[in-house]
């Protein structure tokens, strides 16, 4: 997928709310970004931050509860939320007054209340999936619902421990998401939510709490994603499982958006069990197959992501690491840093720099290096928000996005 550049509209706001012009309006389309890789197509960012950190712009309530990220485009910011009894997607402008909040579907309240999967933003529609498995697609302008159907009721699955928590996939005219059980991934017309087709069953696998990535290998088009005990491809065009590579973990969560790199895809999972894994794909004609290149335990990332700079891969590790940050070699797995810094939590890059917020809303600047961890700035997000702070950063059009509860920040990190 290629980034857009943001309208001409968009310019003009960003421009009287302040931002450098020598940042990239990009958009930021679905979690983990317009290139599947977590990493923000912003220049020109700020080098490291005031003592207090960069300049609050604006701070958005009544989003709702929950630990969805944020979705940006055409002018507009969306994400998820309980609102009441409702799982409910909510619209800003980019001066983070609200546009429009529509439902869909109860809410979910057991065990961590609150939205989970990012709302996907393609043209002029917004699809969301609540964490009891409410797929809908809304008008990105007025907020009206177009369609809406129950995936787990529709294809036989099953409510996970924690919820749903993926964001579905735009694959020219389908809808990718993934019930499990009965069939590991479903392909729906994004205009209608008619079924276009459906893969068999990961060996009963439930569905994973991870998003599903697109990418084409040696004239190959899949889609990697996890289940609940398992990396799986499936054929892009038919919904053919291609392979299932076995990755256990305790409390079977999978969480990570598979990472494809030059033939290889990286996964991870937490608690201290299968850690970091690469695979190597094979692919014959319209066969595939994971092979095991190696495996890293020390970094066992719980649901915080990772990034992929320059042959290193960053992210934050669970009880394997001891709740550090941890940088591995991509090739080798070999483990060149492990440092406790900020805690352990999530991250995104943009500019050349990692951006990090742990668990107690304290929030890093970092500059990559395989030789040890360098944190170049911090400061912590204002109290307010209820729970834990685990939505993903987002740096997008000069702003850096923080969610944290029924609260959104946005922050002038442009030059």
């Amino acid at each position: 997928m290629k980034c857009l550049a943001a309208s001409l509209g968009s310019i003009l706001v960003l421009c009287v709310l302040g931002a450098s012009r020598s940042a990239v309006s990009a958009d930021w389309p679905r979690f983990n970004g317009p290139n599947q890789d977590n990493i923000s197509t912003d220049k020109g960012l700020l080098r490291e931050w005031p003592k207090d950190g960069p300049r609050l712009v604006w701070k958005a309530t009544d989003i709702g509860e929950g630990y969805a990220g944020v979705t940006v485009g055409g002018g507009r910011i969306y994400t998820s939320g309980n609102v009441g009894d409702k799982t409910t997607v909510t619209a800003l402008d980019l001066g983070g007054k609200q546009q429009w909040q529509s439902e869909n579907g109860r809410a979910y309240k057991a065990s961590f209340p609150g939205a989970r999967g990012t709302p996907t933003l393609d043209g002029d529609r917004v699809y969301d999936e609540s964490p009891l498995g409410q797929v809908t697609c809304f008008d990105a302008k007025s907020g009206k619902p177009i369609w809406t159907l129950n995936l787990l009721e529709k294809f036989g699955g099953k409510v996970l421990t924690w919820g749903l928590a993926e964001s579905v996939l735009i694959d020219g005219d389908h809808v990718i998401c993934c019930p499990g059980g009965k069939t590991a991934m479903v392909a729906l017309d994004k205009r209608t939510g008619e079924t276009v087709w459906q893969s068999k069953s990961a060996e009963g696998d439930l569905a994973g709490y991870a998003s599903p990535a697109l990418i084409e290998y040696k004239g190959l088009r899949l889609v990697l994603t996890m289940t609940d005990g398992a990396l799986i491809g499936v054929n892009a065009k038919t919904g053919e499982l291609l392979f299932r590579f076995s990755h256990p973990t305790k409390y079977k969560v999978n969480a990570l958006m598979p990472l494809f790199h030059e033939g290889c895809v990286f996964i991870s999972s937490g608690y201290g069990t299968t850690g970091s894994v690469l695979v190597k794909l094979n692919v014959r004609g319209r066969k595939a197959e994971a092979v095991q290149v190696w495996q890293a335990k020390e970094l066992d990332n719980h649901h915080g992501g990772v990034v992929l700079l320059d042959g290193y891969v960053y992210g934050a590790a669970h009880d394997g690491g001891k709740n550090k940050w941890v940088c591995l070699d991509w090739k080798t797995g070999k483990v060149l840093w492990a440092e406790k810094g900020i805690g352990k939590g999530s991250l995104t890059a943009a500019d050349g720099l990692l951006y990090t917020m742990n668990e107690s809303r304290a929030v890093g600047l970092v500059k990559p290096s395989p030789e040890k961890y360098d944190l170049v700035s911090r400061f912590t997000l204002p109290r307010g928000g209820k729970g834990n702070s685990w939505a993903h950063p987002v740096v997008c059009g000069g702003r850096l996005y923080l969610r944290h509860g029924n609260f959104l920040h946005a922050y002038d990190v442009a030059k």
